[in-house]
């Protein structure tokens, strides 16, 4: 049986590999054998699993326990003779169950993007020729050839490196092209971008050409071990699914208690044992606020569009009132908190001048000229092309007034030495007005010792090594990528050899790095004023990582650094302990990711996750809230996401979670409303056999309360505006209930005052035969809910504050809906259907009169949370 995948292959010599894949790097592996393999291993291809059907997915969504109860709810609307509530609840279950499909859809089409990454073809070389196969039929021991614009078909141990560069930003998140080096390296822990000889499948190469032996195919590749992290990783349900499906568990069990216990009660009622079952029937259909899903959907969809303007799409709407729960935000850095281009930040001569604002002497213009001619970057009308950091050195150039196309005529290449891996540097000949100069540009610790002088205003001077060394070695540590410059005149043109690159004049320092994005660090800021956490977690260099975190304010410190190998050695149990303490985790893999995650959700926090490469996809599905970026990420990390940023603006995250916040408040607003509302219903019909009096309300009438007074007015308030402080105060506890924080005790308490402003009209109304006690009864409880609505529209701030027209569609619901109540009071055929009658005007008052007792409670109950608020306020600003 062949090697399916060798472990550990960067720690081994290309001739130890060779010799374990049993294959040969002139020839390769005869067709036989190849032949034998491929049969033996299977394809090179991630693994598929059976597609289910789009049946069987419609018929999961209806697996709640809340879908069912509703259901039942549109068959005894349909009994009791009302086909209009059992089309609207029926409506309302394919509506969501339709949004589940297209959800569970999505995520079907991450595991097809991964598949697609893997290249179509690879020039292979096998029984002494060389072919172009499908990259399918690759397997282990095949000896590959690469150049630049190839997709790396599988993992390779290379064999031959020519200046070859690859681009594995998608798997490692970093952003510069890597240079590969075919040397064993003698660290097994070594992070997957410190794998100099490795190449990996779905990379790019940018540069050079080389070659490698096939060590993983299929599912046993780098990038088929994250299709295998994707498929195992169940997407987490958002807060608000959770809160739902538990209350819809207990109003399941007080609605049936309560119909169940009416019927005893009502058992000696002078009404029809069918009146009292439809009573009952109907009350079953009131008490369940079949609405919910509905207001809940129109919420979210509505939430969904105004984040679509601010550039932040959501993939499932359950994610949009989510974003408001978040507690921590996991940050990749690459292309999200930074602008994923190499930028010159800072150049050193020898008086370490690094403000590039400065006016600029003879040496940094040397410096300038040496950027803008020894490099290897073309250009066309779309910019300039090449290797991004070359590209980064021709940009700073021209950005200081350097024309560099003139002074590439002026100043013509005569003769090039590129870049290798051995000696670190790169060196340019040309024409100069005295003669002849040489640029050459490297690595500082390799440069700088070949340098005998360095460049003054006055001229060359004695060098000192070590200071150099010591000012490269603080650019490093501050997170740059560190370039030294150097020149040598020459007489006569030289024909250039690398004994050329010696006893050369130092120039100066170059520091590059992908420079933050000008908005993260305010968007940082606004999130930690918010109560919430950001991380970064990235497979870039600790050094790196940690500088541009202490740029964003997201760490202070080194010790709040972790990196991948020491992550590798530490216990689950250990990371949840020490998790809340770090703020980078670098050199980070797939796998490690989602630990952190799980580490931060085992802990009780609700995470976010950013990222936009392929090595980010398996976090992304296992966060509360995967975030992609819509630019510059890759259709794996999209499809995988439920939100992507398509301005690639971390910023835009705030306003989402602020829209997320504002969400669940209109949310809750609306289950305080029908809660509180349901409740009155049901006591006011339950207690009124209790007390010796008549069922209270008519079945048709408690359905018209249900759709009308329910229904519109609490759609209504999901169009209620945020409130101003809803970004300086914490996300809400993960253990929140949609019932905590005194919502439940305001149910209660306005639900038992509504019902006994009702039930007290009832009892002083049905002796007075010359009243309309049930007109009364039935206009009193629509009156109250609607001074209700207005009165919750905020938990804290006045209605007074607030003003009537701040929301215009529910304070237009409002006076719609006493409208039609008025109708059925005063409109003969509406009088016969409902077996209503025309109240007086006295009648009338009485009914405004319990709206208004209503309303001042709330407004009582807002004045005591305002004062409780402003008392303990104080107290902490005594403290401080």
């Amino acid at each position: 049986m062949p090697i399916l995948h060798l472990e550990n292959a960067h720690t081994q010599s290309a001739e130890q590999v060779l010799f374990t894949l049993a294959s040969n790097a002139d020839s390769g592996l005869s067709d036989s054998v190849a032949a034998d393999r491929l049969a033996q291993i299977g394809n090179n291809e991630l693994s598929l699993h059976p597609p289910r059907s789009a049946f069987s997915i419609l018929l999961a969504q209806f697996r709640d326990l809340m879908i069912w109860l509703l259901f039942v709810a549109a068959a005894l609307a349909v009994l009791i003779g009302e086909p209009a509530d059992a089309i609207a609840i029926v409506a309302i279950l394919l509506l969501n169950a339709g949004l589940g499909l297209t959800q569970e859809l999505r995520a079907e089409k991450a595991l097809t993007a991964m598949r697609q990454l893997a290249a179509p073809k690879a020039r292979v070389r096998r029984s002494n020729q060389v072919y172009e196969i499908a990259a399918s039929r690759l397997v282990p021991g095949d000896i590959v050839l690469l150049e630049s614009g190839n997709l790396v078909p599988a993992d390779l141990r290379l064999l031959e490196s020519a200046q070859l560069t690859l681009n594995e930003s998608t798997l490692t998140g970093e952003s510069a092209p890597v240079l590969k080096n075919p040397a064993a390296l003698y660290a097994d822990s070594a992070a997957m971008g410190d794998r100099l000889n490795l190449a990996y499948n779905g990379t790019v190469v940018t540069h050079g050409l080389g070659s490698g032996v096939v060590i993983a195919t299929g599912k046993h590749t780098q990038l088929g071990q994250i299709d295998t992290l994707l498929k195992q990783t169940d997407a987490t349900p958002s807060p608000l699914q959770q809160q739902l499906a538990t209350l819809g568990r207990y109003l399941t069990g007080i609605v049936l208690l309560t119909c169940v216990a009416l019927l005893a009660l009502s058992f000696n009622s002078t009404e029809s044992w069918l009146v009292r079952l439809m009573t009952a029937i109907s009350l079953a259909v009131a008490a369940i606020p079949e609405s919910l899903p509905a207001v809940v959907s129109i919420a979210l969809a509505l939430g969904a569009y105004r984040l679509v303007k601010q550039q932040a799409l959501m993939r499932r709407l359950p994610s949009v009132e989510a974003l408001g729960a978040i507690t921590w935000i996991c940050s990749d850095k690459t292309g999200t908190l930074t602008q994923n281009r190499m930028q010159v930040v800072a150049m050193c001569t020898r008086h370490c001048q690094t403000d590039l604002e400065q006016p600029y002497d003879s040496v940094s213009n040397a410096l300038l000229q040496g950027m803008a001619l020894c490099h290897d970057v073309s250009c066309s009308a779309n910019g300039w092309h090449g290797d991004p950091m070359e590209v980064a050195l021709v940009q700073a150039a021209a950005s200081h007034q350097l024309d560099v196309s003139a002074l590439q005529q002026q100043r013509p290449r005569l003769g090039v030495l590129p870049f290798d891996s051995t000696r670190m540097c790169m060196t340019t000949l040309h024409t100069d007005a005295t003669g002849f100069v040489s640029y050459t540009k490297g690595a500082p610790e390799t440069l700088i010792p070949r340098c005998s002088t360095q460049l003054t205003r006055e001229g060359p001077i004695a060098f000192t090594h070590a200071t150099a060394l010591q000012q490269a070695a603080a650019m490093a540590n501050a997170g740059m990528r560190v370039l030294a410059m150097a020149q040598r005149r020459w007489d006569a043109q030289p024909a250039l050899t690398p004994a050329h690159e010696n006893a050369l004049t130092f120039i100066g320092l170059i520091g590059l790095l992908d420079p933050p994005r000008t908005e993260s660090a305010a968007a940082i800021a606004t999130c930690q004023a918010a109560g919430i956490t950001p991380c970064m977690i990235t497979g870039d260099h600790p050094v790196t990582a940690l500088a541009i975190a202490e740029r964003l304010g997201i760490a202070s410190a080194s010790n709040q650094v972790m990196t991948g190998a020491q992550l590798q050695h530490i216990s689950d149990s250990e990371l949840q302990s020490r998790v809340h303490d770090i703020r980078v985790f670098a050199r980070m893999d797939p796998a490690q990711k989602i630990r952190i995650v799980q580490a931060l959700q085992h802990s009780g926090e609700l995470v976010a996750m950013t990222g936009d490469g392929v090595n980010d996809a398996p976090a992304l599905k296992q966060a509360n809230i995967g975030i992609a970026m819509g630019k510059g990420g890759t259709d794996v990390a999209r499809e995988a996401a439920d939100m992507v940023l398509l301005d690639d603006n971390f910023a835009t995250i705030v306003s989402a979670i602020q829209s997320g916040r504002h969400i669940y408040d209109n949310i809750r607003r609306f289950i305080r409303y029908v809660l509180t509302t349901n409740l009155a219903e049901i006591l006011i019909i339950f207690l009124a056999p209790l007390f010796g009096l008549p069922l209270p309300l008519l079945p048709l009438q408690i359905l018209w309360i249900n759709l009308v007074t329910d229904g519109l007015p609490g759609l209504a308030l999901t169009l209620e505006p945020p409130e101003s402080d809803s970004m300086q105060r914490p996300p809400r506890a993960v253990g929140d209930s949609l019932l905590s924080r005194g919502l439940w005790q305001h149910v209660l308490v306005i639900a038992v005052l509504m019902s006994s402003v009702v039930l007290g009209l009832q009892a002083w109304s049905v002796p007075q035969t010359n009243l309309h006690w049930q007109s009364l009864v039935f206009t009193t409880l629509t009156f109250t809910q609607l001074s209700h609505v207005l009165a919750i529209r905020s938990d804290h701030n006045s209605l007074w504050q607030l003003g009537l027209r701040s929301n215009l569609p529910l304070f237009y619901t409002v006076l719609g809906t006493v409208a039609l109540h008025l109708a059925l009071l005063y409109h003969p055929l509406l009088q016969r259907v409902f077996n209503t009658s025309a109240l007086t005007l006295t009648e009338l008052a009485l009914c405004c009169g319990g709206a208004v007792l209503i309303l001042l409670a709330v407004e009582l109950e807002k004045w005591l949370i305002r004062h409780q608020y402003l008392y303990q306020h104080r107290k902490t600003d005594d403290h401080h």
